[in-house]
């Protein structure tokens, strides 16, 4: 999804919805959530009637969200009464889809506001790069599998999809420039939101020691399918030159760099980071069934709902083709990339390296 140069989260695609392709990304989510439901219950909380508020920053269509928010609110309401008001935003950019959003809240059998009839759930259509809610208002942020998406694409990336595996240095230091920038800015602003005594968790992308996002399984099956749509004429050498995705991995050093030297940063420090391997449950399913089509076939709904839009937006980009044109064949790109990674996945299963980053924030209260 993009508003103006910003890209935050992908699109869904046809029927293929983002919900749908997150289930892997769930994966990562256990520890995020014991975190998340540890926070809440020794965050700040608010004297009735002002609402606790928590906020979903980067929410989506709201999957990744419903579990831990509503682990954090089984914590608070040990604390609080009842009927004590808490109100849940979630927040996105404007073109997020957020009638699936919508759905998920009020269907979902996992949904919070079917468990607490005192929660409120409210929308806000807005990049989290800058301040969205009221100052010193937000009790525990929740942030999952969104801020490794960067604000824009800094440049192209002449020899990879993915700036981790790329050896274009200039590329490599504009990409890092800029996820410093984005990592600095979504830090200033939500320590301006979060009241004092609240706390934020960031679940995301993180990187291997040998500096790469993981996933290489996954992005060598989509060069060489790449490389063979330019030696078919399914796509031109250009448009193979302009897909970039515009997302990094971050070490400790990256999160801890806006805190230094002083440990603090907009009235926020770093509570805990904690780098570590996520589950590839994909894997773990082909382990149990040995069926290595429908192991391929999972990897690739996957990528189609996380990376394929992002690189579809690079076929027939030119102002001057057709509405149709560039419909049809960006449909077909995505369709033939997903069937051939699901070929090339299935024909060698093997466990996905899934680096995560958990970096738990906190801002100090104020003195008695």
């Amino acid at each position: 999804m993009r508003e103006s140069s910003i890209v935050v989260r992908p699109q869904p695609m046809g029927s293929h919805t983002y919900t749908e392709s997150s289930r892997l990304q769930a994966a990562g989510l256990r520890t995020a959530t014991a975190r998340f439901e540890a926070a809440a219950r020794i965050v700040a909380i608010p004297r009735a009637p002002q609402p606790i508020a928590i906020v979903d920053y980067g929410a989506a269509t709201g999957y990744n969200s419903l579990l831990p928010i509503g682990a954090a609110i089984g914590a608070i309401r040990k604390r609080t009464r009842s009927d004590h008001a808490i109100l849940v935003a979630h927040t996105d950019v404007p073109g997020n889809d957020f009638t699936t959003l919508f759905s998920t809240l009020a269907d979902d059998q996992d949904s919070y506001l079917k468990k607490d009839s005192a929660t409120y759930a409210s929308v806000v259509g807005r990049s989290f790069y800058s301040q969205i809610l009221p100052s010193d208002s937000i009790a525990l942020g929740w942030s999952s599998w969104a801020i490794h998406w960067l604000r824009r694409v800094p440049v192209p990336i002449p020899d990879h999809v993915e700036i981790s595996y790329s050896a274009d240095q200039e590329a490599r230091r504009a990409y890092a420039r800029q996820a410093a920038e984005d990592w600095r800015d979504f830090v200033a602003f939500r320590g301006r939101e979060l009241a004092p005594g609240g706390r934020l968790l960031v679940l995301t992308v993180g990187l291997k020691p040998d500096g790469t996002s993981g996933f290489e399984a996954a992005f060598d099956a989509i060069m060489t399918a790449l490389h063979q749509f330019v030696r078919d004429g399914l796509i031109t050498a250009e448009e193979m030159r302009r897909m970039s995705i515009p997302s990094t991995g971050r070490d400790e050093k990256d999160f801890r760099a806006p805190f230094h030297p002083s440990g603090r940063f907009e009235g926020l420090s770093i509570e805990d980071v904690e780098l570590f391997d996520g589950e590839d449950r994909f894997w773990s399913q082909f382990q149990s069934d040995k069926d290595a089509d429908a192991f391929g076939a999972n990897w690739a709904d996957f990528l189609r709902g996380s990376m394929f839009p992002t690189l579809a937006a690079a076929v027939d980009a030119e102002a001057g083709a057709s509405r149709d044109r560039r419909s049809t064949r960006r449909r077909d790109f995505v369709d033939q990339l997903h069937a051939a990674l699901a070929a090339q996945l299935a024909a060698a299963p093997a466990r996905m390296s899934i680096p995560l980053g958990l970096v738990v924030l906190e801002k100090r209260r104020r003195a008695a």
